[in-house]
């Protein structure tokens, strides 16, 4: 699923459907349903984990649920947002999440956004670290490399967002994209628990038409890896785990799979260019459905360098560029200085296409390619 485990769409769980934890972590388990059918399951939210060293934008100081000094013995409400800095999905769900850290962090609510990793270069901090920096995220982050938080959670998603009331109850969990409105009317609802005198803005309105009531969703390609763990290589050669393979293009594309011509090495988590070269002989092709598409790439060298964007074989045109491409003497590019999630195309209008992407370094590393294609409703 799009994403690490979801599609942008989103889905709603009430804890009626959820699972129950113990001190241990999650077990399954489910009460009889009340008179009037309503649910009378009880959600206790797992005591978060993770040393002082493991959080970011606290002060060196560990937050804890519960205990003398907990967020709970302080009457707050805590909204869990698991999430992960490559995911797009994840990032276009920061602007709400900004949002309501700016409105309602004085009134009693605490986001803490868990930052569970998928890629092995996602658990260093450093990375992390620039990345909450680059989002502007100013609520507490815990980085949770060993999956601990994740595990205690049951969690299967990114982004995953776990709303706890003031007794230490999960009573709301969303995952994925979407919602906001009712997230937030949530938070409010939780907020008005504690102290039923607090005066609160109004709900927030969208920040994208994407995310308006009436926002039209096209069929959208599957998230694809590059790695030989999860990844589907269409080329004819296949992948040989561990070896570096000189690949043929047939030219013949079809959607969700990789292809490549020229020299690459086949990786766990990627395929990373086997050679330098001269020209721009070497590439990664996809055919995909999409209105947007992004790539996950790292330097694997340490040392930047270009990612030529081709789409439909020809330079990205200036109405369908993403974020991160440029130009120089007619060809459309990205600058890849970090591991992270690079946005290259973001195109005027839904449909399908082919992408090819070439470098003459030997540090491009691919590690997958993520697609949205949501859009305002009653546009031509």
């Amino acid at each position: 699923m799009n994403c690490k485990g979801f599609l942008g769409a989103g889905m709603s769980i009430v804890v009626g459907f959820a699972l129950l934890w113990s001190g241990r972590g999650a077990v399954s388990a489910m009460e009889s349903a009340g008179q009037g059918g309503e649910s009378t399951v009880r959600v206790r939210a797992p005591e978060l984990s993770g040393q002082p060293e493991d959080w970011l934008n606290t002060n060196g100081k560990a937050l804890h649920l519960r205990g003398k000094d907990g967020l709970l013995n302080q009457r707050r409400v805590v909204l869990v947002d698991f999430w992960e800095y490559t995911c797009v999905n994840c990032i276009r769900t920061f602007p709400y999440l900004k949002e309501w850290h700016k409105r309602y962090a004085k009134d009693g609510l605490v986001i803490i956004g868990i930052h569970t990793p998928e890629f092995e270069f996602a658990k260093d901090s450093k990375n992390v670290a620039e990345a909450v920096s680059r989002f502007g995220l100013e609520f507490p982050i815990l980085l949770d490399s060993d999956y601990a938080n994740w595990q205690a959670f049951a969690n299967h998603y990114w982004p995953m967002k776990y709303l706890i009331d003031a007794r230490g109850y999960i009573v709301y969990q969303h995952a994925g994209e979407g919602n906001y409105g009712q997230t937030e009317a949530q938070i409010r609802k939780l907020l008005k628990q504690i102290n039923p005198k607090v005066q609160l803005p109004p709900l927030m309105e969208p920040v994208r038409g994407a995310d308006k009531p009436g926002a039209i969703c096209y069929p959208v390609t599957p998230e694809i890896y590059a790695g030989y763990q999860r990844g589907h290589l269409g080329s004819p050669e296949g992948y040989r785990p561990g070896e570096a393979v000189m690949y043929n293009d047939s030219g013949r594309y079809e959607d969700s799979a990789l292809y490549a011509r020229g020299f690459w090495r086949n990786l766990p988590e990627s395929l990373r260019h086997a050679r330098k070269t001269a020209r721009l002989e070497d590439y990664i092709a996809i055919r995909y459905r999409a209105l947007e598409v992004n790539a996950v790439i790292r330097p694997e060298g340490g040392e930047p360098f270009r990612v030529y964007i081709r789409q439909d074989d020809r330079p990205v045109p200036e109405k369908d560029k993403g974020a991160d491409i440029r130009y120089e003497n007619g060809q459309s590019y990205i600058w890849v200085t970090r591991s992270r999630m690079y946005n290259l195309i973001r195109n005027a209008r839904y449909g399908s296409h082919t992408l090819k992407l070439s470098s003459v370094s030997d540090g491009f590393g691919l590690y997958s390619f993520t697609f949205t294609s949501c859009e305002e409703g009653g546009k031509d």
